[in-house]
């Protein structure tokens, strides 16, 4: 399995730090989402884990995950600037 990168990445920022994230690719969005999604993870979150999947498999362009990953994070109110 690849791990191509994003053409933009895509920074998020958790809603009790000040810290951003910046996700790059494929895993990173991955773990993100896994690991460190704050709130709620609904219809938008389980889109994005798919497409994450999807595109690890190559069923997916990495454009489809990057803007998959962008919805979800603008949904949860974590998307920095975009």
């Amino acid at each position: 399995m690849q791990n191509p990168k994003f053409i933009q990445p895509v920074t998020v920022r958790a809603r009790t730090q000040d810290l951003e994230t910046v996700i790059t690719d494929v895993d990173e969005c991955s773990s993100f989402l896994l690991r460190k999604w704050p709130g709620k993870r609904g219809p938008s979150h389980r889109a994005a884990l798919q497409a994450c999947h999807d595109a690890s498999v190559d069923r997916t362009p990495i454009s489809s995950v990057r803007r998959a990953f962008a919805l979800a994070a603008r949904e949860a109110g974590i998307l920095v600037g975009q």
